[in-house]
């Protein structure tokens, strides 16, 4: 049977439009997906981690051996000995250095703010950023109590750093450590206590001390012949003055 005109027509037209939207589906799937592409996640490093602290370490963290320093930045004699002590540690690596604050009465205010500005360097930067700070601070104080000179202004203060000075976050920190030195009987700086990290036994150094004292209490250390039953009262061994300290 023959179909009208007008039907044959409609049929091809139904026709055409089946294949132009199924050539349409077939390119849309070819296609790129910009919308897709657009929100893909991008990958993003990591901020390392800053080193835990405080305390402060100087040294490789992994030594067997700590000197646990008990210091007053405004000490003339830990000033002294500050660069001493660090060249000393620098040449030997089974030894680092530990700092713990104790500012002496008669350094106050001054002891304290010096302070406060290196606790805050090192929680806004890490354990570099707080020697740095330390070794900046011992090279521009007056001493003795009377400070940084009048204007003088720590050149890397960061706003980090400037929210940790607004808070008393430093301070906590200052009270503590004191309120330990307290506790282990220690009332001037500088003194030491090298601590052996394997058998926990420390010895206590009054005074800055040379190379040859800390590597004779090392030994004594590493002999294991330092056993006491009071770790908060260590026994302790006389100090000198620091002379030609690394060896």
């Amino acid at each position: 049977m023959r179909l009208p005109s007008i039907v044959r027509r409609h049929a091809w037209v139904g026709l055409l439009l089946a294949a132009a939207m199924a050539l349409a589906g077939w390119m849309l799937l070819r296609a790129p997906h910009s919308a897709t592409e657009s929100v893909r996640p991008v990958a993003v490093e990591p901020e390392p981690p800053k080193p835990a602290g405080p305390p402060w370490l100087y040294g490789r963290a992994d030594a067997r051996f700590t000197v646990i320093g008990y210091a007053d930045l405004e000490c003339p004699y830990c000033r002294a000995y500050f660069p001493t002590l660090k060249r000393w540690i620098d040449g030997h690596p089974e030894v680092n250095w530990q700092w713990h604050h104790l500012p002496l009465a008669m350094h106050e205010p001054a002891a304290t703010t010096e302070a406060r500005l290196a606790e805050c360097a090192g929680e806004a930067g890490g354990h570099a950023a707080f020697w740095q700070a330390a070794a900046w601070l011992y090279a521009h104080t007056r001493g003795d109590g009377q400070g940084l000179p009048e204007g003088s202004s720590y050149p890397d203060r960061t706003p980090a750093m400037q929210r940790c000075l607004d808070s008393d976050r430093p301070d906590a920190v200052v009270r503590a450590q004191a309120a330990q030195a307290a506790l282990n009987g220690i009332k001037a700086t500088p003194t030491l206590q090298l601590r052996d990290r394997e058998s926990g036994q420390v010895i206590v150094l009054n005074g800055p001390v040379e190379g040859d004292a800390l590597l004779s209490a090392i030994d004594l250390l590493a002999a294991g012949k330092t056993a006491t039953a009071d770790p908060a009262h260590p026994p302790d061994m006389p100090g000198g003055p620091a002379g030609d300290m690394p060896r």
